[in-house]
């Protein structure tokens, strides 16, 4: 993938060849998000095949209401992606700054610490913007023809597995922080993250299944 070309602009074949090279990225933070994106836009598309169906007007406005939040949703974790490869980008080349005097590798040191920061930080809000996408799906499952009401399952399953995912992501850079204040903090928002994702996703794929089997 070329440096100045954006993972939004990629093929998904590119994306995919790119991904299943030697280069470092895209890898899992910018897939998360990716993930995170596509369950996004899976949201938006049930709405918009909803929105003006006469069986469903009662929940017009809910669900116009739904999908400006998940057009928001999807544009902020495609930005994620971006934002995951670019802080790589930084992350590496300040592994590569001097070290040859104490104040070289002092300097090297608060560059990694400042930079692993920032790679914990955008995983972080990777998870807390797919987190905000189940609420959607629970609202969006009884609100939508039977016929596309899977995609809301897939949505709810993309959405879990992007909260997942983001987490390992955060975790790796956790573990080589020295600020220990900021890493209590952070453990503490994933254990918020975590607390009923797993019974929010599955409430909405026991909905789904319902819908489609009854």
């Amino acid at each position: 993938m070329a440096e100045s070309e954006s993972v939004k602009d990629q093929s998904v074949g590119a994306f995919l060849d790119a991904l299943a090279s030697r280069a470092p990225t895209p890898g899992g933070g910018s897939v998360a998000a990716l993930s995170g994106a596509m369950a996004a836009g899976l949201l938006s598309m049930v709405c918009n095949l909803t929105i003006g169906k006469k069986q469903f007007a009662e929940y017009e406005d809910e669900i116009r209401s739904i999908m400006e939040r998940s057009e928001a949703l999807r544009a902020e974790l495609q930005r994620l992606a971006e934002d995951d490869i670019a802080v790589f980008g930084r992350l590496a080349a300040a592994y590569k700054l001097p070290r040859t005097t104490d104040a070289d590798a002092a300097s090297r040191q608060s560059a990694i610490q400042q930079v692993t920061r920032q790679a914990s930080d955008v995983p972080l809000r990777v998870a807390q913007a797919a987190a905000a996408l189940l609420p959607l799906c629970t609202a969006l499952a009884s609100r939508c023809a039977r016929l596309i009401v899977s995609d809301v399952g897939v949505a709810a399953v993309l959405s879990r597995a992007t909260v997942q995912s983001a987490v390992m992501n955060i975790e790796i850079n956790l573990a080589g922080l020295e600020d220990q204040i900021y890493v209590r903090e952070t453990r503490a928002q994933i254990a918020d993250l975590l607390i009923g994702l797993n019974e929010e996703t599955d409430g909405v794929i026991a909905l789904v299944r319902d819908r489609i089997n009854g």
